[in-house]
């Protein structure tokens, strides 16, 4: 399947203008990136928990999706599509249907990372095929800027606010797309809305796996990573190049680095972009924080790149 700009700009759009998400919101790229990689000529059922594309994509009785959808609650989205699923292949067997169906999750860090994971690890480990994607925005961004399980740390958020006795989240984030990896899938993948051709070569082959497919990619939020709204993809861009996010997939058990990083970026770059790491910068205490955060970024890129065969 092509991923020439000419081509893929031809495909028509699933989700539809005049929703209500922010204006510079990096979840409605990463969906309209991922769904560019969906195989013409089959059906789409699309499945999202409570959220912020969800609450400004279906305010009633409105919709900006061209396609089936299902609202399920913020902790079961990989349940609610697995059973959908199920009975789709149970119709099929019965020869009630020859229509060619694609099953996909939209979900944040939040539904993701922390609430919905026992009903993820389950879905997976009942190998439905179905694609499930993570917007990750790094916070629980549609009820006010939570810190979540996918928040970096040192991160200023509303639960975990910086002052005299703290500087930001204490805990370094939680490494799910390792642990969705571990669970023997055929395809797992990191992607990035800057790198969109990148983004949209890993969702043509999740669409085509046989079993579960999972993505995280990261999507920013200027609401809660305070910086000017325009700069959403060049925010992205950085957390690549210092490597804060690595692109990378797991296909078969095999890992691929897309992403390959020439010179690598102190990771101070990126969070400078970022007013929820700028009180990191005004003391000279919060050095070793900084150093922490490098740390813990060189030795996961370290560990992708040992696992891919780059070394």
């Amino acid at each position: 399947m092509s991923t020439r700009l000419k081509d893929l700009s031809k495909k028509d759009e699933i989700l539809k203008g005049g929703h209500r998400l922010c204006a510079g919101c990096g979840a409605s790229i990463a969906v309209r990136q991922i769904l560019k990689g969906l195989p013409d000529d089959v059906e789409l059922v699309v499945s999202n928990p409570t959220g912020c594309l969800e609450v400004s994509t279906t305010i009633y009785p409105y919709t900006s999706w061209n396609c089936s959808y299902i609202h399920s609650a913020f902790e079961n989205v990989a349940s609610t599509l697995s059973g959908v699923e199920s009975a789709y292949r149970s119709l099929k067997k019965q020869g009630k249907t020859d229509k060619d169906y694609r099953f996909v999750v939209f979900a944040g860090d939040g539904g993701t990372y922390d609430i919905g994971f026992q009903a993820l690890s389950g879905a997976l480990e009942r190998n439905h095929r179905m694609v499930y994607v993570c917007y990750n925005n790094e916070a629980y961004m549609n009820t006010g800027i939570q810190r979540s399980g996918a928040t970096l740390k040192g991160a200023w958020t509303t639960t975990s606010p910086h002052g005299e006795e703290s500087y930001g989240k204490a805990e370094n984030r939680k490494d799910l797309t390792s642990i969705v990896a571990a669970h023997d899938i055929p395809y797992v993948a990191q992607a990035s809305i800057s790198n969109w051709r990148d983004a949209v070569k890993k969702a043509q082959k999740a669409f085509e796996a046989d079993g579960p497919a999972f993505i995280n990619i990261l999507s920013p939020c200027h609401r809660g990573w305070r910086y000017p709204m325009e700069q959403t993809v060049e925010v992205a861009k950085k957390a690549v190049e210092t490597c804060a996010w690595p692109l990378y997939e797991v296909e078969n058990g095999e890992y691929n680095l897309t992403g390959k990083v020439k010179e690598k970026k102190p990771v101070e770059e990126y969070l400078k972009m970022q007013g929820r790491f700028a009180h990191l910068f005004k003391k000279e205490e919060n050095k070793e924080v900084l150093d922490s955060i490098q740390q813990y970024i060189d030795e996961k890129w370290e560990r992708i790149k040992y696992l891919a065969g780059e070394e």
